[in-house]
């Protein structure tokens, strides 16, 4: 019998792997909750109608990726592919916005069924941001700046912030009329997908791939002389704020983003550590979705980042992280029982420890404490075990000048004293 396999695109998340998913989101939830924004959790399943109407049924995602089908009761269902509907349906639904503007995360699994690569699978995670009931231009920086700065507390190197105006919705009309008889004219001289999107979602093609495409888009009409003066000045107060703040960033005309949604600020956060699939985080405004999806007119603007290419890039970091405080060895029935009496009160005192139950040869226990991660090692023998106390020593000193031996209050109190210490 053949062996059962997970499925093409889907990925299980091992135990040696998961230390760096959690410190992830440790640190971004705490990162939200200093900036006063709370975490808002949704299905994985809604009304395909929700995506169809909010993304855009001529979009890639909504006609060419979603796991979409019947349930029993004949309803048409679908995963989610990203986040924003699912929060903006819920603050609708659950009357959020009559209580004022909303800042609220989220994170979790979301689904597409596109070709699998190096940081993108079919079953993805992403964590997002999304301010909903703010239509200044600061907000927009505000929003920005969360995201810039979590990478950079992250450790992510090379960030790079691209930035670009989509206008308001009649300035997107208006250039569209212009770009799509500016594609017809040279619809010979575009790939295959180009030539389909012309009429379905025009401002797509900007976002090519094909190097032919590309270089003959250099000479398109530009959507920034699209936009009337009251976007041009918005667009301007975004990028005084971003400068204010010391965020560095470059304007690029074809950043599009590819949800039907957007409008005005459109940005991506990149690092020059990941090649060709360089985007870390993704977001813009997106002032009409809410009313689009039947609330109230609400200005709002939101971004997501990838968790898979995010840990990709933190996995590349010379010093991975270190899931474990403590490290507890031991030799003798004595020092089994004293090193689980030593565990327990360190894991009370909030320090994360692991107990090597082996009872094999120290030399075998040590190796398994260095490759654990863990700074710290504690050593109880039979003689520690009569005596009541426990060795300490620092698994990242090779001269053990450090080791001593303590009592197991005392211990604590030394580890505690210690974290968070390079």
């Amino acid at each position: 019998m053949a062996s059962l396999q997970s499925l093409r695109g889907m990925a299980d998340l091992l135990p040696g792997q998961i230390g760096l998913w959690q410190h992830v989101e440790a640190r971004a939830r705490e990162h939200f909750r200093r900036s006063g924004i709370t975490e808002i959790r949704t299905p994985l399943l809604e009304v395909t109608e929700l995506f169809a109407r909010g993304i855009g049924e001529a979009t890639d995602v909504v006609g060419k990726e979603m796991y979409t089908f019947l349930d029993r009761g004949e309803r048409s269902c679908t995963l989610r592919p990203e986040g924003t509907a699912s929060v903006v349906r819920a603050a609708i639904q659950h009357g959020l916005l009559s209580q004022g503007p909303q800042r609220l995360w989220y994170g979790g699994p979301m689904f597409r069924y596109e070709r699998p690569q190096a940081g993108r699978l079919r079953q993805f995670h992403q964590i997002g941001l999304e301010l909903l009931g703010f239509a200044d231009a600061c907000s927009d920086v505000e929003a920005i700046a969360i995201a810039w700065d979590l990478l950079a507390e992250l450790g992510v190197a090379g960030l790079a912030l691209e930035l670009n105006s989509l206008g308001s919705s009649e300035d997107r009309a208006r250039y569209r009329e212009q770009l799509v008889t500016w594609l017809e004219q040279r619809r010979d001289q575009l790939d295959a997908d180009s030539q389909a999107r012309i009429h379905t979602n025009p401002l797509r093609v900007l976002d090519a791939k094909h190097p032919d495409t590309q270089a003959l888009l250099a000479e398109s009409p530009s959507l920034a002389s699209a936009l009337s003066d009251a976007s041009q000045a918005r667009f301007a107060a975004v990028q005084q704020a971003l400068t204010a703040l010391g965020i560095p960033f470059v304007l690029n005309p074809r950043l599009v983003r590819g949800l039907d949604y957007y409008s005005h600020t459109a940005f991506e956060i990149t690092s020059s550590q990941l090649g060709a699939q360089a985007t870390v985080c993704g977001g813009g405004r997106y002032d009409g979705l809410v009313q689009q999806l039947g609330g109230p007119a609400t200005p709002a603007i939101g971004w997501a980042l990838g968790m898979e290419r995010l840990v990709l890039l933190l996995s590349q970091a010379e010093r991975p992280v270190a899931a474990l405080d403590l490290y507890v060895v031991s030799r003798g029935e004595a020092a089994a029982t004293a090193a689980l009496a030593l565990a327990r009160l360190c894991r009370q005192a909030g320090l994360a420890v692991e107990r090597d139950a082996s009872g094999s040869a120290f030399a075998k226990q040590f190796k398994r404490a260095d490759r654990s991660g863990a700074r710290w090692a504690a050593v109880i023998g039979e003689q520690e075990a009569d005596d009541g106390l426990v060795g300490l020593q620092d698994l990242r000193a090779s001269d053990h000048a450090g080791d001593r031996r303590l009592g197991p209050v005392e211990l604590v109190e030394a580890l505690q004293a210690a974290r968070g210490r390079p």
